[in-house]
């Protein structure tokens, strides 16, 4: 019961989220410069004339009050119709959908790694000797704070330009993957060790791991088996996060590395102003905010015996 609970809370505040991203960004561009009948119709360089204009903000419904051009939005949304890109003319699902791929196959290989190097990083630091504690936390704190633009450049200079031993740019092949995907990742995960090796080391203070210790256990079993296990709440919290916000990053990172995916797809939507497709990006990224928060809420609340009594 307290599970179903859940699940429909979590589902109203998604509806909600949801909602209020369509809502917010349908009148940020509605009201912002420009208008949208002269980005269909190629730009003012196209030098369309005023009849033309007139005519295509009567077909795309344009000329019709914001409120009432909102509540027909709404209603293709509800419908699951995110109507028809400006520039392309094709269904904006259909643009999303063949470039969802790379940017999906980017954000999960940088989330996967950065999870792999937080956990590994943790588990041999925490409680070790204070010169190399101090040395990993700077490292950490460097990168934690470096964008991943410039990281991204760092790498682009030494390994794919100074040694030639992976591609700068492109998105085919394995090896086009390594690059961006460490670039992203580096950052996340500085975050997720220093979050990770503060909780490592109070579980390793806890009774249960002096009596595991006392019973035999070897110190990689004590944090592998027991501390690690302990600390999983608030690395499946935390990661959700994260891998939320490692769509934002790769939108610049598929930009510096010329790779296909939303990235480059929303700066050429904001460029000619296609409201449709912008507004489907925007969706998205808010679909999948709350699909990840979602399960990383259903995580815990299985991992978690604390949160089975809320």
């Amino acid at each position: 019961m307290n599970t179903l609970r859940l699940i429909l809370r979590r589902l109203l505040a998604g509806i909600g989220v949801l909602w209020g991203a369509a809502t917010l960004t349908f009148l940020a561009l509605n009201l912002s410069a420009g208008d949208p009948a002269l980005a269909i119709l190629g730009g003012p360089e196209a030098m369309p004339s005023a009849e033309l204009i007139a005519q295509v903000r009567a077909e795309y419904g344009l000329d019709q009050p914001l409120i009432v051009q909102y509540g027909h939005y709404l209603g293709r949304l509800a419908q699951g119709d995110l109507g028809e890109s400006y520039r392309l003319r094709i269904p904006v699902g259909q643009i999303i959908a063949g470039q969802l791929g790379a940017t999906v196959q980017l954000s999960l290989a940088a989330a996967v790694l950065a999870v792999l190097l937080a956990v590994l990083v943790a588990v041999l630091t925490a409680n070790r000797a204070p010169w190399l504690r101090s040395l990993v936390s700077g490292t950490e704190l460097v990168l934690s704070s470096a964008p991943s633009f410039v990281i991204g450049l760092g790498l682009l200079l030494v390994f794919a330009f100074g040694w030639h031993l992976l591609p700068p740019s492109g998105s085919s092949g394995w090896q086009a993957l390594i690059l961006p995907s460490v670039a992203l990742a580096l950052p996340v995960a500085a975050v997720l060790s220093q979050v990770l090796r503060q909780e490592l080391e109070d579980i390793l203070e806890q009774p249960f791991i002096a009596m595991a210790r006392a019973r035999g256990m070897s110190e990689t079993g004590v944090r592998l088996k027991h501390a690690l296990r302990h600390a999983l709440v608030s690395l499946v919290t935390l990661s959700g996060f994260v891998f939320a916000s490692l769509l934002g990053g790769a939108v610049v990172i598929e930009l510096l590395f010329s790779r296909q995916g939303i990235g480059r797809l929303m700066l050429d939507a904001a460029t000619s102003k296609d409201v449709p497709l912008l507004l489907g990006i925007t969706l998205l990224a808010a679909a999948i905010y709350v699909v990840v928060n979602f399960l990383v809420d259903l995580i815990n609340h299985w991992v978690d015996p604390r949160a089975k009594a809320v």
